[in-house]
């Protein structure tokens, strides 16, 4: 055979086998939340995205004073349920401008500081969005000893490209905030890679979810609001008012979850789940018996995959703070599998997201009229 007819039947070859691939396209409404910039305390570019997205499709829609977002079907309906998941994200806080112009700043949000500098970042302010980089003093310059030490906050600035206070004092004010400017993207088939995933991913699935309940056919009993909370990464705050205004009856959060199938980490130590297993399913002290096995009853019927999570003790999520809300919650809590969690690229698998809102919808169309979450 020569090497010609072995060179075009290699082709032909792969020609076959990318036209019978099918590319995996992610839908526009999470694209749009996870290419939105909300460092906890300025969500607005989320709250537009849910504004524009939600708003048009649902029975009722309102915003509060602490910038969430809910939107509900069915409002007259009985049982009430409530979906969380908080569209703020990370970020980084303008605290100070030296002479030189170099801006100082405080983290928004538990941060690895070892992977903060040398990252472009997008900072809002009133005028739009300013562009900056985040330094340090390089590697060639610092002794053998200073290369051990991972940096503090005050040692690493944000660099603007300027020469003077004046010049930065023009462009970004006290108080403003930022983000990494690292976008969402697909890196093999459904699996991607963003900066906040976390908890966009989660927001998404429980807005998701009462948008095809609103549009779907087919009775539903329950009130079912979707909650798009703020603050999360500073202590839950936004969920504490939500669930004080809605004290639904039942509630589930949406956050997502360490996905443990990565080197080094310890399954014994920190449970196994994998990344594309569907979402974790939250049991232990913070979580309601009775929402618990209804999700877990629910998902095999409509044969969804999931993995079991035990806490021993309240999560780091919305679901701490709506199942002592008032005088208390039926919570669960979903995780979302996810990979690198609180670095500039968080990866998940978004076949886990699908099944998330899947999941949700499913639980909603399953409660019936009086149901409620005592034991």
């Amino acid at each position: 055979m020569s090497k010609q007819t072995t060179s075009k039947r290699t082709h032909l070859n792969r020609s076959s086998t990318t036209k019978k691939a099918k590319l995996f396209e992610a839908p526009k409404f999470l694209v749009d939340l996870l290419e939105a910039r909300s460092p906890t305390g300025q969500e607005c570019e989320a709250q537009k995205v849910v504004d524009t997205h939600i708003e048009p499709v649902v029975d009722d829609y309102r915003k509060d004073t602490m910038g969430n977002r809910f939107a509900t079907v069915n409002p007259e309906g009985d049982p009430a349920i409530l979906f969380a998941g908080h569209i703020d994200e990370l970020g980084l806080i303008v605290t100070y401008i030296d002479g030189k112009g170099f801006v100082y700043f405080e983290t928004l949000g538990g941060h690895d500081t070892s992977m903060i500098s040398g990252r472009r970042v997008s900072i809002l302010t009133q005028a739009g969005i300013v562009k900056g980089v985040t330094g340090k003093r390089a590697i060639h310059l610092m002794s053998a000893e200073d290369r051990k030490k991972v940096p503090q906050t005050h040692e690493i600035w944000i660099d603007l490209g300027v020469n003077s206070k004046e010049e930065a004092e023009a462009l970004v004010c006290i108080g403003d905030a930022g983000v990494y400017d690292q976008g969402f993207e697909l890196v093999r088939g459904s699996v991607g890679v963003a900066r906040a995933f976390d908890d966009k991913a989660g927001a998404y699935a429980v807005l998701e979810a009462v948008r095809r309940l609103a549009i779907g056919k087919g009775k539903l009993v329950a009130r079912v609001t979707a909650a798009a909370t703020t603050q999360e990464e500073i202590g839950t705050r936004g969920a504490i008012t939500a669930a004080y205004s809605e004290n639904p009856d039942f509630a589930i959060a949406v956050d997502v979850g360490h996905a443990t199938d990565s080197p080094n980490c310890d399954q014994r130590k920190f449970g196994a789940f994998k990344m594309g297993g569907g979402p974790i399913v939250c049991r232990g002290p913070n979580i309601n018996p009775v929402i618990f096995e209804r999700i877990v009853t629910v998902a095999e019927k409509a044969k969804i995959p999931y993995q079991l999570e035990a806490e021993a003790r309240p999560t780091g999520t919305d679901a701490r703070a709506i199942q002592v809300a008032q005088a208390g919650i039926a919570t669960g809590l979903l995780s979302i599998p996810l990979r690198y969690m609180h670095t500039p690229s968080e990866m998940v698998d978004l076949a886990d997201v699908e099944h998330t809102v899947q999941l949700l919808v499913a639980v909603a169309r399953s409660l019936k009229k009086g149901e409620r979450g005592d034991w």
